[in-house]
């Protein structure tokens, strides 16, 4: 398949996203995911490596923490992750299972950031909070995805990159300072997450009920 112009790429992206609109940070991201994407096609590298990569760079992160590399391995997860639905939409192979696998494997990464963050020092009762509040926000999303509310017309202030950037937070701020660290940012994720999982609950019955 020839590779899709960036316009074509732009159109197809916010076609398979409930019409999103092109926002100023979303239309800068999509830029970045549109090259980056332009070159896993030219090296050949499908979707699936890149999940599998972001999978694999999650559970790395979570098996060595809390070494300050874990948080390198958490960058590079991120990167991953962000452009593999990039790819598939390139390289022309975005599929209802392609999408299914992201998902899945996003829950397994979030769980082994919980392992990092554990590994930290935190209490095992507050990683085990936001491992479920994470997961209640994103099922209610997909949830209503699949009965076809693609747009929940909600951006709250904990999504999958915020509570990543926390985790990376909480690694260098241990690394750095030691202590509880890890612990006062874990809670302030806490606060953060609780916020946006009601958030999300109550778009969730506007758009129901």
């Amino acid at each position: 398949m020839a590779l899709l112009a960036e316009k074509e790429f732009r159109d197809r992206w916010s076609k398979l996203h409930g019409g999103a609109e092109m926002t100023a940070v979303v239309g800068g991201w999509l830029k970045i995911s549109y090259t980056a994407a332009r070159i896993c096609y030219r090296l050949k590298i499908t979707p699936d490596v890149l999940t599998f990569l972001g999978l694999a760079a999650a559970i790395a992160c979570g098996a060595i923490s809390p070494s300050a590399w874990a948080a390198a391995f958490l960058v590079l997860s991120l990167i991953a992750d962000g452009i593999d639905g990039s790819v598939a939409i390139v390289q022309g192979g975005e599929s209802d299972w392609g999408a299914a696998k992201d998902s899945i494997t996003d829950r397994i990464a979030e769980f082994a950031w919980g392992v990092a963050l554990y590994q930290l020092g935190v209490p095992l009762v507050l990683v085990c909070t936001l491992v479920i509040l994470a997961s209640v926000q994103e099922y209610a999303r997909a949830r209503l995805g699949g009965i076809g509310i693609h747009q929940l017309g909600v951006v709250t202030p904990a999504e999958r990159p915020v509570r990543a950037i926390a985790v990376i937070i909480a690694i260098l701020a241990s690394a750095i300072f030691g202590g509880n660290s890890a612990t006062i940012v874990a809670i302030a994720l806490t606060a953060m997450q609780t916020f946006s999982v009601l958030q999300v609950l109550r778009v969730t019955y506007q758009q129901l009920r």
